[in-house]
């Protein structure tokens, strides 16, 4: 029932669809963000800091311009801290997304 299990599964999903070889328009990742009392927001957060947290938000972006296909929020927040976590969020998708292409680089690589 938490939100990092969420993100693990959609990223574990993207992943096993290009495992499969399934052409995809786009890849999508899961990106977990905790907005913390003081306004700090938290990539991956561990189930202590999301019991902690105001609000914990789970973003499913797509790959082709970073476009938000889900948000799925617990507890509440403004608008704004909800477009701050989006956009850290967007970054931190860059990094996946870069993990995505190395992991099927060694999986494919004739070495």
């Amino acid at each position: 029932d938490t939100p990092q299990l969420l993100s693990c599964c959609l990223n574990a999903a993207c992943m096993a669809l290009l495992d499969a070889g399934l052409p995809l328009a786009a890849l999508f990742c899961g990106v977990t963000c905790a907005l913390q009392p003081d306004g700090t927001i938290l990539l991956d957060p561990t189930a202590r800091q999301e019991q902690k947290a105001r609000a914990v938000l789970t973003f499913a972006i797509a790959s082709s311009e970073r476009k938000v296909l889900m948000a799925n929020t617990k507890g509440s927040c403004s608008v704004e801290e909800m477009q701050q976590c989006l956009a850290a969020a967007q970054r931190a998708a860059d990094t996946v997304f870069q993990f995505y292409r190395d992991s099927v680089r060694r999986r494919y690589s004739k070495s």
